[in-house]
Formats: C-alpha cells, structure tokens, sequence
C-alpha cells in the first residue's frame, strides 16, 4: 500500500505485545530504535500499520519528532489518487472529513480570533473551533449530495426492476483481477492495473448468457483488511449495488499465498454492508500464475472448504474456465428461473416480437397469415410480461 500511494519504504520495524501502548501503541524503547533508524535513513514519514487514536499520533510525532500516519490515512490517500468521478470524488472526501474531524488540534487563546458585529466582542472562537464548524459544514453538504446520488442510483436501480433483469455483482478482495474478470464477461474495457484500488467507481454492463437471458454485471471497489469504517460509510451507496444483486461472485486470487485471509476480509465487510446472506460463487480467479501440479493441489484444497458446485476456476487473462462460470451462473437458482414457452404474436405486434427476441432465448419461429408463433425459452416474468400471447 505505501509503494501504492508514492511512498519507497526504507526499513521496517515489528514489535510484539501483550497489549497496546494506550498512549504511543508502542513501547518507549522501540519509539527510540525508530527514531534512531528515522533519522539514520533520512525519511520523513513513519507509517503504522494500526489504526492510530488522535492522541497516539500527536504523542508519537512529538516524539519522533517526525510526520506519522496510520493505516486508514494511508488507504484514504490512495482512495484520492483513484477517484475519477465527482461521485467517488465526494465518497473520498467525506471520508476524509469524518477521519480529519476528531483530529483537529488547536493552539490554544493566541489562535483566538475577534467576531464582527454586535455581541461578539471579546475572545471570539478558536481556530480550532472555527475549524471543527467548517468541517462539519462540509461533511453537511457532501452527505446531501451523496445521498442524492443514492436517490439516483435507486432510481436507477427501480427501473432496471421494471426491466426483467437480474444483477450480479463481483466482490473481492482489491488486486483479486475482478475488472479483469469483467472484461473478459462483458468487453467492457474498463481500467484493469495490479494497483490497489484502481477500480472505486461501479460500472454496470448487460451479460448474455448461454440462455440468451440478459443479467447486468456490476464491478465495485475491492475490499481490504482493516478496511476504515469511514469508507465503508462513505461508500454505502456503492456497496448497495452488491446489496441488490441476486447473486455475488466472490471473486479470489488463486496465486495469492493469503487467498484465505483475504477471502475472510472480504466476507467480513460483505456482512458489515447487509449482504451476508446473498447467494454467491466463489471464483478462483489467476490459475494462469500457477504451475499444473501447484494449480490442482489449490483447487482441491478450495473445493474442499467451499460448499460443492459453488467453486469455480478461470484466468480472466486467458479466457479459461470462463465458458463454465457462465453455464454455472445461468442454471444458478439465485436468477430467475427459465422455462420452454410457446407465443403468438400478430402482425401488428412487431414490438412485442422485438421484446421476447432481446429478453428470451427464441428457438423457432414461423410465420403465417395470422401472425408469428415463437417456441422460446423465457424467464417468469417475460412470460407475465407477454402472458396474453401465451398458447
């Protein structure tokens, strides 16, 4: 993550405790040993791999007497760097907001600044009063805006339910080769990078599957251990297409030797967000990293600890295993099920035709002086939709 965000790491230092230092986290001798290693390598940054509370990070730089961030500074730095949409933009920056607030330290009477007008003479507010009111100002505003982005995006979300089409969502843990993934599904050609985080904006596109039904393929932010809650809070109105999807493909890093704890990270936050209970399948995504003996052992050892028939392997790069996860998907009992259906349209019925061709897989079609009778395979609600042509 700190190469992720620009850093280059210079040294890196352990320590094991019974319990945390409530006021540096660690303990006096290793603030010396870092300090000395800080100023012997000349780095200007010392980066915890904790979350830090704001008193632990003021003790720790006076002590150090050097710049100290935690880990929810560091993701949320590299959260800026990624965000390209005004949306994700917004996310970012009320969490920033939320992390920066209880931060806020003041100097004291000489930082006093006089009020203007009647009844406002004398001491006046701090800066650090001033400060804290801003921000709450701001955190204000960009919740509205966020929330009416959410209103839209659940707009959105109520017309594609009028629209006889399921959503599937691909979740997992970042750098797991999910946008990849999409692409090979739906030539999207959405960004795909072996950066953290490269993908924070949803992106929606149709999937046809082999049944010649249409579902809508959604692409989220990845999850990571120790994921801030101010991102999760942040990101709610993304993380709510996963929410709606009728089915999550969890998508995982085979080649990863802590595919596991990822995997543990990601079900972690898929619970935190409501979506513990959605149907899904589990995705061993990058099996082209491995070698043919090392490949069998993983999947047998991942089938073994998955439920039977929801695991499955692909190279997103390769195209491999990608024909069998779409059969997979399309017989998943988590969509709406298809069944043969037979209608008649008449000739003034074009519309109603084009409709069943676009949402239904037809197998036949005759014409005659009446009309059009179709032999299709047809989700239920194509064949409520289309009920009065039913033969």
């Amino acid at each position: 993550m700190a190469r992720s965000a620009g850093a280059e790491v210079l040294d890196r230092v352990v320590q094991a405790r019974q319990s945390p230092a409530a006021a540096t986290l660690i303990g006096s001798g290793k603030i010396q040993e870092i300090r000395g290693l800080a100023r012997g390598l000349d780095a200007g940054l010392v980066l915890f791999d904790r979350e830090l509370s704001p008193v632990q990070q003021r003790n720790l730089e006076r002590e150090l007497d050097t710049r100290v961030i935690d880990r929810t500074q560091l993701i949320l730095d590299i959260f800026a760097r990624r965000a390209r949409t005004r949306e994700g933009q917004l996310q970012v920056e009320l969490a920033q907001l939320n992390y920066l607030l209880p931060r806020l330290t003041g100097r004291g009477v000489e930082m006093s600044r006089l009020g203007g007008g009647i009844g406002t003479r004398g001491p006046g507010e701090t800066q650090l009063e001033t400060d804290r009111r801003r921000i709450g100002k701001r955190i204000k505003s960009v919740r509205e805006h966020l929330e009416k982005v959410r209103r839209t995006r659940a707009g959105h979300r109520s017309k594609r339910v009028d629209v006889p089409v399921d959503t599937i969502a691909l979740a997992g843990y970042t750098n797991a080769g999910k946008s990849t993934l999409f692409n090979a599904l739906t030539s999207a050609g959405v960004v795909e990078s072996a950066r953290l985080f490269a993908t924070l904006d949803p992106t929606l596109r149709a999937l046809e599957l082999p049944s010649r039904r249409r579902v809508m393929l959604s692409d989220t932010v990845g999850f990571i251990r120790g994921l801030p809650t101010t991102l999760v809070e942040a990101f709610r109105a993304t993380l709510e297409e996963v929410c709606e999807a009728a089915l999550i493909l969890h998508v995982v890093d085979i080649a990863s030797p802590h595919r596991r704890e990822q995997a543990v990270q990601v079900e972690k936050v898929l619970a935190e967000i409501g979506a513990q209970d959605k149907p899904r399948l589990l995705v061993l995504n990058k099996t082209d990293l491995l070698d043919p003996v090392d490949r069998e052992a993983r999947l047998v050892s991942e089938r073994a600890v998955g439920p039977q028939g929801t695991v499955l392997a692909v190279s997103a790069k390769t195209g491999e295993g990608i024909a069998e996860l779409l059969e997979v998907v399309d017989r998943s009992a988590a969509l709406e099920p298809v069944s043969p259906a037979r209608f008649h349209f008449s000739l003034e019925e074009g519309d109603r035709l084009s409709y069943l061709h676009e949402h239904g897989q037809v197998l036949r079609a005759d014409h005659t002086a009446e009309g059009v009778e179709v032999e299709a395979v047809v989700s239920d609600s194509v064949r409520r939709r289309l009920s009065q042509h039913l033969r």
